[in-house]
Formats: structure tokens, C-alpha cells, sequence
């Protein structure tokens, strides 16, 4: 049976980030950065076996970063047993997803490492703050969740249509009507708008006659076009 394959205990992928452009020419935020993990790494013996940069780039998420990404599948391949950033905010601003993160880490069995907060999921303190943290980012999720739902409830009982915006201009919504109400069917109804391209509410190029009974049920529910072709 072939081993797992495993990477030395003191290999560690650096990832850094700084999230304006400001930031991206100068240099500043990454100098920083880089200066206290190196210095984290000469004091621990750590091998730095890459450094990922990240510049301009937001924290609200984890998407859109191909430097963490490549930093990732070091870890995940077992190139490298630690992920290092200087501070938790350069990884993630949410909570929820560091919380990912971590399940990620003890799942595919690589370390973790934050060094403001003293963050190392290899020690009993550092998994216990690890631990917090994540309980506090189930309370964020449930939070928002119960906000979101009473938010939508208070628009509701307001009379507050929930649902997109109509987009769909005056003479459009008033010539779908119309037709209808002059007895025209759904499918002739689209048929006309698709010959004279008038895009849908949406942007889109093409109607069909669910998309002209939707209009009509959005302005007058009561109102419907006979449906034979």
C-alpha cells in the first residue's frame, strides 16, 4: 500500500496581498508583509519553498485571487505543509470564509498559520483561538440569515414588491397588454416582438410566450392572453 505522500514539517508557502492599486505600485503593504514572515521564518527555521503575491486585490472573498489559488494547491499537493500570512485580513475579511478555510486545512491535512493573531492549527492555543473564530463565524452566518429574513418580512408586510426590478419599458409593457387584451395570444404576441427585436426585460434577444405571460401576470395578474399559437 503506498504511503501519503507528506511534505517536511518546515515548509511553508508565504502568501501575500494588498488590495488597491495604490498599494499594488508601491509596494509598501507587500514589503511589510513579506519582511515579518521572513523574519518568522529565520527565527523557526521555516523553508519558504514560494512566495504568492496577490496585488490589488480585494479580501471580501476568497474568488478572484490567483495567487492564493496557486498557494493553495502547494499546500493541497503536499509541496508545502504550512500556508503563512502576516495577518488574517490578507487572507480573508470574512469570517465565514476563514472559517472554510480552516475545515479545508484540517480536512486535507495542511497547517495553517496567521501571525498577528497567533493563528497555528499544529498547536493546542492556535486551534483553540481557530476554534473560536469559527464559532464566531457561525453566529454571522446565522445572523445575517435572521436579518435577511426579517428584512424581507418587513418589506412584505410594507407592500414592497420583492423580486427584480422591472426593466421592461412603458411602451413595451402597453403594447403586450394591448395585444392581449385585443385577443392575441401569447405565442403571437412574441412572435411580433421577435420580429421587430425588442429585447426582453433582461437584456435578452429572444421572447417567448412564458416570458410574455409573465409580463402580463407582473401588471394586471387577473389579465391572460389565450395560449393557442
Amino acid at each position: 500500500m503506498a504511503k501519503t505522500k507528506t511534505a517536511p514539517a518546515n515548509t511553508v508557502v508565504a502568501y501575500l496581498r494588498v488590495s488597491t492599486d495604490e498599494q499594488a505600485e508601491s509596494g509598501a503593504g507587500l514589503m511589510a508583509q513579506r519582511a515579518a514572515m521572513q523574519a518568522e521564518a529565520d527565527r523557526r527555521g521555516w523553508v519558504i519553498v514560494a512566495w504568492k503575491e496577490d496585488k490589488g486585490a480585494s479580501g471580501k472573498s476568497l474568488g478572484g485571487r490567483p495567487a492564493l489559488a496557486e498557494a493553495l494547491e502547494l499546500v493541497e499537493s503536499h509541496q508545502a505543509a504550512t500556508l503563512v500570512v502576516a495577518k488574517l485580513d490578507r487572507l480573508s475579511r470574512s469570517l465565514v470564509d476563514f472559517a472554510g478555510l480552516m475545515d479545508r486545512a484540517r480536512a486535507k491535512r495542511w497547517n495553517l498559520i496567521a501571525l498577528d493573531l497567533g493563528i497555528d492549527l499544529s498547536t493546542p492555543a492556535g486551534e483553540f483561538l481557530a476554534s473560536v473564530m469559527a464559532s464566531a463565524a457561525q453566529w454571522e452566518r446565522r445572523i445575517i440569515g435572521q436579518r435577511t429574513r426579517e428584512g424581507l418580512a418587513a418589506k412584505k408586510a410594507a407592500g414592497v414588491r420583492l423580486g427584480r426590478p422591472v426593466t421592461l419599458p412603458a411602451e413595451v409593457r402597453h403594447r403586450i397588454r394591448s395585444e392581449a387584451n385585443s385577443g392575441s395570444s401569447l405565442a403571437c404576441i412574441a412572435r411580433g416582438l421577435n420580429a421587430d427585436e425588442v429585447p426582453t426585460a433582461q437584456g435578452g434577444k429572444k421572447w417567448y410566450p412564458s416570458t410574455v405571460k409573465a409580463v402580463l401576470a407582473s401588471q394586471h395578474p387577473t389579465v391572460t392572453a389565450a395560449a393557442g399559437a
